[in-house]
């Protein structure tokens, strides 16, 4: 039991700049570089996508966000070719996502 008045010694929480400046470093550490998809890798990114979107079938979406590579599952709602565009919605919290097409790396049917 600490004796009254005295504080226990907590050596990161002195000096919180230093502790948010080393968790960006190691947060750019991890970071990976948007991969560059070929026209025939895009059309059948486009391809799985308008068949998900008519079929209602689950998929896997890999996607590049912030430096990361996120895989999620879910149903495809809208897709906008032109656009850029489509609308996902996640397994899991049922959450509508308006999303680029650009920033997809992989789609596939579940």
């Amino acid at each position: 039991m600490e004796p009254r008045g005295m504080k226990k010694w907590r050596p990161f929480v002195t000096m919180p700049e230093q502790y948010t400046g080393l968790q960006e470093v190691i947060n750019k550490q991890a970071e990976v570089a948007q991969p560059l998809l070929t026209e025939e890798q895009m059309e059948q990114i486009n391809f799985t996508l308008i068949e998900a979107l008519h079929t209602n079938k689950q998929v896997y979406l890999t996607y590049y966000k912030n430096g990361h590579h996120i895989t999620d599952t879910g149903f495809i709602q809208f897709v906008d070719s032109l656009g850029d565009l489509f609308i996902f919605i996640d397994d899991v919290f049922e959450l509508k996502n308006r999303m680029r097409l650009s920033e997809l790396i992989d789609v596939r049917l579940a």
